[in-house]
């Protein structure tokens, strides 16, 4: 559906609280499920490839294939939604329509239960322009959210929390005094706006409006002829202990802690005005993904962008994930850790970092192309190549369960057995039969995707087919309607 964009002007409130914190209530469930993917997809026509693998952390890798490629540049190849076991086997996935682009897939929490959540909508350079979506376990959809009004919801940062509210970026395109950049007085900028919505009653509870509250001159960035500025470029929102916003505004080197309440700046970390004295090597640079896991230790991906620009006066060096301790009294911020990837790879957008409950870390290196994962102790677990990069990646537990039943197709002399997103399928049978109602089991095969190829042989050619998802303990937890070929 379309969505318009509210105009934001340094006239606006920058803290807006539209209405008190409601209840978490029942979502409506009324609305249609996802569509199913007109598409097959596979490790390799991702370009996905495994080349670590010692263990680390259970789970699934979840992703999203072409998101660099389409929301950065002209597009190159279809967005595709993508859950994957870490032996590369997809088990999910939903291509996009042309034009669309996504990011953030990811499992979340609302009402107590597992959800799988992302942002999809309309490419724009450097942003997007769409809603944010929630399905449950059966990939039937429970909501859409945006911030309401004019404004869209943004690919950056789709985060749900415990309480049953929603944190979404947004950019708007206003009108704006550019002297201070090198631009005109009557130039335009992309405003950047923090809303926290609340995923029940769909109702905007508070806004954090950057243009009110960061001057334009505090960003380095210097206008061009006919452009558009992006100024903040507020790539991540989070809650810190507290319950403050933690926001990440990529184009100023800089992590803000904002009043959830007043929308006042408490401090900000990095920039032109940090509030804290960075000792060695806490300096970072068009950072992506800031987070506070506790009320003393900031997360962060250092892209470390401008270093990676030799033309602007910075040498090449690597991209970091780095633990940043801070001294709120003294106002002085420590390097608790940082890890690069093995490849020593620039990333010179995107990037994330996911604490996992055993002490290992997860992350995606966005343009670097390569998704990892970290024992505390700073050894490579798990190493991943996707052609295009993605924006976020993460790995989590998830049980998929779909309305739809298994599916059987043929390709020459080789059955397909098709369950998009079943995660509880271990191997499949394939019966035959010269009848729907007298088939036997013709060959077993252990699951190795949500597309499991199962060969067959020439005498096979007539009779009716059937395939039965098998559970680890062996009962059938799924089957195909019989057909012929």
């Amino acid at each position: 559906m379309p969505i318009s964009r509210r105009q934001l002007g340094a006239a606006a409130a920058g803290a807006v609280l539209l209405g008190n914190a409601v209840a978490c209530g029942k979502p409506d469930r009324k609305t249609a499920t996802t569509p199913p993917s007109a598409a097959v997809v596979s490790p390799q026509s991702l370009g996905y490839s495994i080349n670590v693998n010692k263990g680390g952390a259970p789970g699934y890798v979840f992703f999203v294939s072409g998101t660099a490629a389409a929301h950065l540049g002209p597009e190159s190849r279809p967005c595709v939604l993508v859950i994957a076991d870490k032996a590369g086997n997809v088990v999910w996935q939903r291509e996009l329509p042309a034009g669309q682009t996504a990011g953030n897939l990811r499992v979340q929490h609302y009402q107590g239960k597992r959800v799988l959540t992302w942002w999809q909508g309309r490419k724009q350079w450097g942003h997007g322009l769409g809603a944010s979506y929630i399905v449950d376990e059966h990939y039937n959809l429970i909501s859409t959210l945006t911030p309401g009004g004019e404004l869209s919801s943004d690919m950056h940062e789709f985060r749900l929390t415990s309480d049953g509210r929603a944190l979404i970026t947004s950019y708007a395109e206003v009108k704006a005094d550019l002297t201070a950049n090198g631009g005109p007085r009557d130039g335009k900028i992309y405003n950047c706006v923090a809303s926290v919505v609340d995923v029940a009653s769909k109702d905007t509870l508070f806004q954090w409006d950057a243009l009110a509250q960061v001057p334009i001159g505090d960003s380095p960035a210097k206008y061009t002829a006919g452009q558009v500025l992006d100024v903040y470029h507020m790539n991540s929102i989070a809650l810190d202990p507290a319950g403050n916003l933690v926001i990440s505004m990529r184009a100023l080197s800089t992590v803000f802690n904002v009043d959830c309440r007043t929308g006042a700046i408490n401090w900000r970390l990095g920039g032109r005005h940090s509030s804290f004295a960075m000792a060695d090597g806490v300096e970072f640079g068009y950072q992506h993904d800031a987070e506070m896991p506790d009320s003393n230790t900031l997360t962060l991906f250092d892209n470390h962008f401008e270093s990676n620009h030799p033309e602007q006066g910075g040498a090449s060096a690597p991209s970091r994930l780095k633990w940043v301790h801070l001294d709120t009294n003294a106002r002085r911020a420590t390097l608790l850790r940082s890890q690069a990837h093995p490849g020593d790879l620039s990333v010179g957008a995107m990037g994330n970092l996911q604490q996992l409950p055993g002490g290992n870390t997860f992350s995606g290196w966005g343009t670097g192309e390569h998704i990892a994962e970290f024992t505390a102790g700073g050894h490579m677990v798990f190493d991943a190549t996707l052609p295009g990069g993605t924006y976020r990646a993460f790995l989590d537990e998830w049980t998929g369960d779909p309305v739809e039943p298994p599916q059987v197709t043929f390709a020459g002399n080789t059955a397909h057995a098709v369950w998009n997103g079943a995660t509880r399928v271990s191997r499949w049978r394939l019966l035959h039969g010269p009848e729907s109602d007298t088939m036997t089991p013709l060959a077993t095969v252990d699951w190795a995707g949500y597309d499991t190829a199962i060969p067959l042989t020439e005498k096979h050619a007539d009779g009716y087919f059937q395939a039965e998802a098998l559970a680890a303990d062996g009962s059938v937890i799924g089957r195909s309607v019989p057909i012929t070929r």
